[in-house]
C-alpha cells in the first residue's frame, strides 16, 4: 500500500512540473526583461520541485516493499526530467547572457561609434566656426582696407585740387613775373632814355652857358 502523503506530493509534483515545462516552452519565444523574469520563475519552481522530490524520496522510506521498488523508478525519472529541464533552463539563460553581451557590444560599438561621429562632427563644427570667423575678419579687414583707400584716394584728390590751384597760382605768378619783367624793362629803357636826353640838355645848356660867358668877357677884346 502507497503513502497516502507521497501520492499527495506526487500529484502536486505533476502540477509543478507541468508548469516548469509551459516555463521552459514560453522561454524558447520571449525575450528581454520577460524572459529574465521567466527564469527567476522557473529558477523558484524548480528549487521548489527538487524540495517536493526530497520529501517524496522520505516519504517513500515508510512504504512498502513492492509500491517503493516501483515509486524509487519513478523518482529517478522525475530527477533525471528535472535535471534535463533545468538545463534547457540554463541553456536559455546563457543564451540570454550571450545576447545581452552581443546586445551590450553592438550598443557599445553604436555608442563609440556615435561618440567617434560626434566627435568628428563637433572638430568640424570648430573648424568651420574658424573659418567663419576668420572670413568675418578677412571681411572686416577688406572693409577697413576699402575705407582706408577711399579715404586715401579722396586726400589724393583733395591734394591733386590743391596742387591744382597751386599750380594755376604759380601759372599767373610766372605770368605777372614775366609781365613785371617786361614793365621793368620797358622802365629800365625810358630810365636811360631819359638820362641820355637829360645828358644831352645839360650838355646843350653848359655849351649856351659857355657861349654866353665867352660872348660876354672876350668877345669886347
Amino acid at each position: 500500500m502507497s503513502s497516502e502523503q507521497y501520492e499527495k506530493l506526487h500529484e502536486l509534483y505533476k502540477e509543478l512540473y507541468t508548469k516548469l515545462q509551459k516555463i521552459q516552452e514560453r522561454l524558447q519565444s520571449c525575450y528581454g526583461e520577460e524572459k529574465k523574469k521567466l527564469l527567476r520563475e522557473f529558477s523558484e519552481k524548480q528549487k521548489e520541485a527538487n524540495e517536493m522530490l526530497s520529501e517524496m524520496e522520505y516519504e517513500l522510506k515508510s512504504a512498502p516493499p513492492t509500491f517503493r521498488h516501483q515509486a524509487a523508478g519513478q523518482l529517478r525519472a522525475y530527477k533525471r526530467d528535472l535535471v534535463k529541464l533545468q538545463m534547457e533552463a540554463n541553456y536559455n539563460a546563457l543564451e540570454v547572457s550571450t545576447k545581452e553581451r552581443e546586445t551590450y557590444s553592438v550598443e557599445n560599438e553604436h555608442s563609440t561609434r556615435l561618440e567617434s561621429q560626434r566627435a568628428l562632427l563637433l572638430q568640424g563644427t570648430e573648424s568651420l566656426n574658424r573659418a567663419t570667423d576668420s572670413i568675418a575678419r578677412s571681411h572686416r579687414i577688406a572693409a577697413e582696407t576699402d575705407a582706408i583707400g577711399t579715404d586715401i584716394i579722396e586726400e589724393l584728390g583733395e591734394q591733386r585740387e590743391k596742387l591744382e590751384r597751386t599750380k594755376g597760382r604759380l601759372v599767373g605768378t610766372s605770368e605777372n613775373l614775366s609781365k613785371s619783367r617786361k614793365i621793368l624793362r620797358s622802365m629800365s629803357r625810358k630810365i636811360v632814355t631819359n638820362k641820355l636826353l637829360l645828358s644831352i640838355i645839360i650838355i646843350l645848356e653848359l655849351a649856351i652857358l659857355g657861349g654866353l660867358i665867352y660872348y660876354k668877357f672876350f668877345s669886347k677884346r
